[in-house]
């Protein structure tokens, strides 16, 4: 079990809360958790990422496939049951054409397969205009929790060192 986490998550650290130029701990926790092999994201959340020339997207580039790791055959029938559960509510059909082909859907077939858990800073919706990864989360059974739950659950300390 590991934590897979949304664009939005890397998005919002760099852009409020750990920017990284003055919290580089929160980029130093993500990358010794996935070394640790507790945290990772997936190939579509890179790319993501990666499309937006930025600080983000170099250190994106860096953490390379071992981060964002690409779908294997393991996630085929996860990619089924994700698309079943999102067809068969009542989504209007361009909210469910869209969902199938973004990160979103990729994230929660991953988390399906692997039993993993997501991280996001979405919340449930009842709109039938646009998908939610939190509502594909409760209807499949996988956990999914925002970036600070995350962070409390796995004792994550960004303590202050000496000044420089």
């Amino acid at each position: 079990m590991a934590y897979l986490l949304d664009a939005n998550v890397f998005i919002s650290a760099k852009n409020l809360h750990y920017g990284f130029d003055f919290c580089p701990a929160f980029w130093e926790w993500l990358v010794e958790r996935h070394r640790a092999g507790s945290v990772f994201s997936v190939e579509k959340v890179g790319y993501e990422l990666r499309d937006v020339e930025d600080e983000l997207s170099e250190w994106a580039d860096v953490r390379g496939p071992s981060f964002f790791v690409p779908p294997d055959g393991t996630v085929a029938p996860s990619f089924r049951s994700v698309s079943e559960w999102t067809t068969g509510r009542h989504y209007e059909p361009a909210a469910i054409a869209n969902f199938l082909q973004v990160a979103d859907y990729y994230l929660a077939a991953q988390a399906h397969a692997g039993g993993h858990i997501v991280v996001t800073h979405e919340v449930p919706s009842s709109s039938i205009r646009k998908i939610k990864i939190p509502d594909v989360c409760i209807g499949l059974g996988i956990t999914c929790v925002t970036p600070y739950e995350m962070l409390r659950r796995e004792r994550a300390r960004f303590v202050l060192g000496r000044a420089i």
